[in-house]
């Protein structure tokens, strides 16, 4: 320990999810915490992710609403979009949702420094500060919480009409043709928010299919939609490059000779984790060939005493995982035996219309490990509250393990698409994650009207009898 460094119980690099979740929740439990953030505290989640992603997506569910108003008696004339209004309100959400962490912060006596942290020996941290000065840090624990960045793909550069999801959400108008290079959750997020306010969308994807990872029933939902609304989607495709053309767009090429005019180009190909600033070397922490740090069940590192969570390690890449495992990480700093996150059966949720959510296992993925499965599924068509709101499209498939006698048992798996399912998910994670049967879960009781009933109605499916189709 460097006899001049100030002492912490914790020091936790980023103020992310995971970093000022560790941070509030270990002072909540009376250690002694500094959090280093080089940026705006909330990390990629708040600043260039969920939050300002999602603030768009509720911009274009507005839209929608008012573009079909007619159909509920109501008179408003054709909508228009001004973006450069949805931008100002996307920061003031953002903005507050920041200082509101630095308030907690500041309320439980967590020392933040606005710099960039670097691990050394004996669990010293330096931080080079934003103001040019350096200081130094110690704690009992480390805790590595550096987050990801966008991946980047060769002949795409950033600049012009080439953007990552960080230069998309500072966009103040909608482009009139997009072109979405990757078909995963955030690119499909992104291909719904610009086409449901008015953009011509195009989804270029390697794989077989978009939204790969996804149970096929409601998968196929989702690309039923999409092509419903004229985004266009081609799979199986390479992009090799694009040639920029003198109106600020471009012209992008793919797959066999193929190309496509477009205003704006969205690389959403996943995201790398960022460990480039750590100053990692000649510590125990391992970092490995895709540059996701080394970690057990614990999050611990090679180094002991110093933990990793979040994005930065090789787990589902989910705000809220980083939040469990900063839980987790604080119990264990505590000694309080905490149980080990279990990967397989978090929550998932996609925010693209129509929404995804999902638990546990997907049909084939159950299949593929070795289960003898049953499954139903019910549609959201024939619900009363879908029909209300006007969304029918979407289901809920419900996956369960067979019993010796053929009846359905354990339920591994609930996932559903349709709307407003991201909220809806809670009781179907709880059934997966307690590991409970269709026959306990049959017992519970939803609310008339509403969208939940369709989930007790296709766990009442499985016990052999229902009600309903």
């Amino acid at each position: 320990m460097i006899p001049t460094a100030e002492q912490f119980d914790l020091v936790v690099i980023g103020g992310g999810p995971g970093g000022y979740c560790a941070a509030l929740y270990g002072a909540s439990a009376g250690l002694k915490v500094a959090m280093i953030e080089k940026d705006a505290l909330g990390g990629t989640c708040l600043n260039r992710g969920c939050i300002p992603a999602k603030a768009f997506l509720e911009t274009a569910s507005v839209y929608r609403h008012v573009a079909s108003a007619a159909e509920f008696g109501i008179e408003a004339g054709s909508p228009s979009v001004n973006f450069a209004k949805t931008q100002e309100r996307k920061q003031a959400i953002v903005s507050g949702l920041v200082n509101g962490i630095a308030a907690m912060c500041k309320g439980r006596k967590v020392d933040v420094f606005n710099g960039t942290g670097s691990l050394g020996p004996d669990h010293t941290v330096t931080v080079s500060m934003k103001d040019g000065s350096t200081t130094e840090l110690s704690g009992d624990a480390v805790m590595l919480a550096s987050g990801s960045v966008p991946r980047l793909i060769p002949n795409f550069e950033r600049g012009g009409p080439i953007m990552t999801s960080d230069e998309v959400l500072d966009l103040d108008v909608v482009p009139e043709r997009v072109v979405v290079i990757g078909g995963g959750a955030i690119g499909c997020e992104f291909a719904s928010t610009f086409s449901d306010l008015g953009a011509k969308v195009t989804i270029l994807e390697g794989l077989p299919k978009i939204l790969p990872g996804l149970d096929d029933d409601v998968a196929n939902v989702v690309v039923r939609s999409f092509k419903k609304r004229k985004i266009g989607i081609s799979t199986g495709v390479m992009v090799t490059g694009h040639t920029p053309n003198d109106s600020g767009g471009t012209t992008v090429h793919f797959g066999d000779d193929e190309h496509l005019d477009t205003d704006a180009v969205i690389v959403s190909v996943g995201r790398r984790p960022f460990a480039d600033e750590l100053g990692l070397e000649g510590t125990g922490v391992k970092v490995d060939d895709r540059g996701f740090v080394e970690v057990d069940e614990y999050c611990r590192t090679g180094e002991d005493g110093v933990y990793a969570v979040g994005d930065l390690i090789d787990t589902p890449q989910l705000a809220h995982v980083g939040y469990a495992e900063a839980i987790l990480v604080i119990k264990h700093i505590l000694g309080e035996g905490p149980m080990p996150v279990m990967y397989d059966k978090v929550p998932w949720a996609i925010y693209c219309h129509p929404e995804v959510a999902f638990a546990g296992l997907a049909e084939q993925q159950a299949r593929d490990a070795g289960h003898d499965v049953v499954a139903a599924s019910h549609p959201f068509k024939f619900n009363s509250r879908a029909q209300i709101v006007g969304e029918t499209d979407g289901l809920c498939k419900i996956i369960a393990e067979k019993n010796a006698d053929g009846t359905a048992g354990k339920i591994l798996g609930v996932h559903m698409v349709g709307p407003w399912v991201t909220e809806q998910l809670s009781g179907g994670y709880l059934a997966v994650n307690w590991e409970a049967t269709v026959a306990e879960v049959g017992e519970f009781i939803q609310p008339h009207p509403s969208l939940t009933e369709l989930f007790g109605e296709t766990v009442l499916t499985l016990t052999g009898r229902n009600f309903n189709g």
